[in-house]
């Protein structure tokens, strides 16, 4: 084989006809909390651990569903796709292969074989600085306006966006809007997704970086799922999706044409979801 044209194979995008874009958390894999099992004991899934954090185990999906994603991994593009951290994202174990591709920090780090691209990286700050205020300015303000009867914890993200873990039970009704009504001026959207309240810049997301994996691979459908507002931009740039019975999204009532509003809550949601992922990717 020539030089030329051992370079033309090595450089070629992958044709597998799907990608396949999954939220993690409440979407794919569940906390203890988040499970949402209603049957009795003795009836309830088997579950495999996924995620170990501080010595104990943090994240679960069903063996069912460890079953059909390692399928679904051998049939399409398997991309996860998480608001979590680099090192957060770094503490899940998911069946099957280790994706060649994942998104983390809600699109800021586009991960390949591991690492995350520096030029996609890049991109990213370019826009963020060109059209968002300052991190340290929304952060400031969060935690200004938060009491201390319900802020448990805040933190910055990748130096990309800011969160705060509160006490959904104190947390006043009003306030998240408050927050956001100040924040959207300034060009940051905000999430609240369990304990955990997210102020992210609107550049900041998931559909842009999945879009970029699915240039590079030549996917030629794009499947995606996810629970939260964050979510929401993802599940508009496919071509189709899903959304849980339980998280932001559901309790919005949000929908599209295009994105299918699952009964299913809870780890069996995840079980549902790659069953329709596998469903449209061509399994009988």
């Amino acid at each position: 084989m020539s030089r030329s044209a051992a370079d033309t194979v090595r450089t070629a995008p992958e044709r597998r006809t799907a990608l396949v874009a999954s939220d993690l958390d409440r979407t794919l894999i569940y906390s203890a909390a988040a499970l949402g099992l209603t049957m009795p004991d003795a009836e309830a899934p088997r579950l495999l651990c996924v995620e170990v954090y501080q010595s104990k185990p943090l994240s679960y999906l069903t063996e069912t569903a460890a079953a059909l994603l390692t399928e679904l991994a051998d049939r399409s593009v398997f991309v996860p796709t998480t608001t979590r951290t680099r090192e957060q994202y770094g503490r899940i174990h998911l069946p099957g292969p280790p994706p060649r591709y994942a998104i983390c920090a809600n699109g800021g780090h586009l991960m390949v074989d591991g690492e995350s691209d520096p030029a996609w990286h890049a991109r990213v700050r370019r826009a963020l600085d060109a059209d968002c205020a300052p991190l340290a300015q929304v952060r400031a303000r969060m935690v200004e306006a938060a009491d201390p009867g319900w802020l448990l914890k805040e933190r910055v993200a990748e130096e990309l966006f800011a969160y705060l873990v509160v006490d959904r039970e104190r947390l006043p009704g009003t306030w998240v809007k408050e927050l956001a009504d100040w924040a959207g001026p300034r060009g940051w959207t905000v999430s609240l997704q369990g304990r955990k309240l997210y102020a992210v810049p609107r550049p900041l997301t998931k559909s842009a970086a999945v879009a970029e994996v699915a240039r590079r691979t030549g996917a030629e459908h794009v499947l995606a799922a996810g629970d939260s507002l964050l979510d929401a931009d993802l599940l508009l740039a496919a071509d189709t999706g899903w959304r849980p019975g339980h998280g932001e999204l559901a309790d919005l009532g949000w929908t599209a044409p295009h994105v299918t509003a699952l009964p299913e809550r809870g780890v069996a949601a995840g079980e549902r979801v790659l069953r329709e992922f596998l469903a449209h990717t061509g399994r009988a």
